[in-house]
């Protein structure tokens, strides 16, 4: 017997037209990635607007289906809000949490990791939990696995699927039919162009677009619609108070585990990675036509001379901010950049942010960038989000709690 006959069809109802997936014919495609799946492209920017991205909502007593539409996909209709959710990536998980489903999401890449890098944040809101711990782990989904999970939607983008190069198109359409179908959007990390075969339904959309998309998805409009707006008036108070931009600090975004390999990533880039710096306009030290990722050494660093260091992943509980500080301090070279010799190496959290990360770290690197604008940001070497006085918070936490939390 095989797979197939194993798992019965438990095809949910819903309704696919438009470029969705069958009809635009599923062709399996393969990239060069590394671990956040990377390849390069240019398009949009990100949209600061908190309006809701058009999308097809039906519901009639008689039918309580609804639309949602979002490349590449199409309109994919529903016939109820879907209560387990699959993901790969977190900015898709993110969402979910927002919208205080975060206990319906079943998979994700890494989810140990973030679980533990989420709940640096949550302290800080109150009545808020989270616990993604022991998850299934779902960078590379294998099929079999998606049946036992049996998900009633699997917000991740088939494109990134198909890159992987392990899932053909009868794969993917055999999920879609006989499981949930696929929702999300992931080449809007950085503008990126997806598998030639998806280039021509393919778009690219800012992290809250996505978001409110997600939200029509969970049917928590309301919702989106509420933290759409805190973030708005956070931009909206930070933006009329920036320095002129040759007055704005030179900064580089670092990840190592050692500092033997340093990467550096892209500050002002087009795509969803960049939504909490790129509003900020602080000047990239190694310039933005730098490809995001790229290796560089200590000769490097201190020949763009940053004033400011961002450690990603630096907020995660096993990353010791104090003993990168402290190498950085010790090594002949890099003790000699700005940043290392005025102690402004700061810690940074995720790129793969999801909307409330990216609330919280738009506040911290307006702390980190400009100090004596937005209140200063306290030394941080481990432990969860700073506690911040009340009257230096950029936006308010009990309103963040009291929506996630409905």
């Amino acid at each position: 017997m095989d797979f197939e006959e194993q798992h019965p069809s438990t095809r949910r109802t819903y309704l696919k037209s438009g470029a969705a997936l069958v009809t635009g014919g599923l062709l399996a495609g393969c990239t060069g990635q590394d671990t956040d799946g990377e390849t390069t492209a240019a398009s949009t920017t990100e949209s600061s607007s908190s309006s809701t991205p058009e999308q097809t909502t039906e519901s009639t007593p008689a039918d309580e289906s609804y639309t949602v539409s979002m490349a590449p996909m199409g309109e994919i209709s529903f016939d109820s809000v879907p209560e387990t959710i699959f993901t790969r990536l977190t900015h898709h998980a993110g969402m979910a949490f927002a919208l205080g489903h975060g206990d319906a999401v079943n998979s994700m890449h890494a989810p140990d990791y973030y679980d533990a890098l989420w709940n640096q944040f949550t302290p800080r809101l109150d009545g808020v939990s989270l616990d993604w711990s022991g998850l299934y782990s779902s960078w590379e989904p294998s099929k079999e696995r998606l049946y036992e999970l049996d998900s009633d939607v699997h917000l991740a983008d088939p494109a990134s699927v198909a890159a992987l190069g392990s899932w053909d198109e009868a794969d993917l359409e055999e999920i879609e039919d006989t499981v949930s179908p696929w929702f999300g959007n992931t080449f809007s990390d950085r503008n990126r162009s997806p598998p030639t075969e998806w280039a021509d339904r393919y778009e690219h959309y800012g992290l809250w677009e996505i978001f409110a998309k997600v939200a029509a998805v969970l049917q928590e409009e309301a919702k989106y619609e509420s933290l759409a707006s805190i973030r708005e008036e956070m931009l909206q108070s930070i933006s009329s108070k920036l320095p002129p931009a040759d007055e704005r600090p030179t900064v580089v975004m670092l990840a190592s585990r050692d500092y033997e390999t340093i990467y550096a990533y892209n500050l002002n880039t087009p795509g969803f990675l960049t939504a909490h710096t790129r509003p900020l306009g602080a000047q990239g030290a190694l310039g933005d036509d730098v490809e995001s990722g790229a290796t560089i050494d200590f000769e490097t660093l201190l020949e763009a001379d940053p004033d400011v260091i961002l450690s990603l992943g630096g907020m995660h509980p096993t990353t010791d901010m104090g003993k990168i500080r402290q190498t950085l301090t010790d090594h002949p070279v890099a003790s000699e950049v700005s940043a290392v010799k005025n102690g402004r190496i700061y810690a940074q959290a995720a790129r793969y942010q999801g909307p409330i990360l990216n609330l919280f770290q738009t506040e911290m690197t307006a702390k980190q960038l400009y100090p004596d604008i937005f209140g200063p940001w306290p030394t941080y070497e481990s432990g969860p989000y700073p506690e911040i006085p009340a009257e230096e918070q950029l936006f308010d936490r009990q309103r963040v709690a009291d929506i996630i939390n409905g």
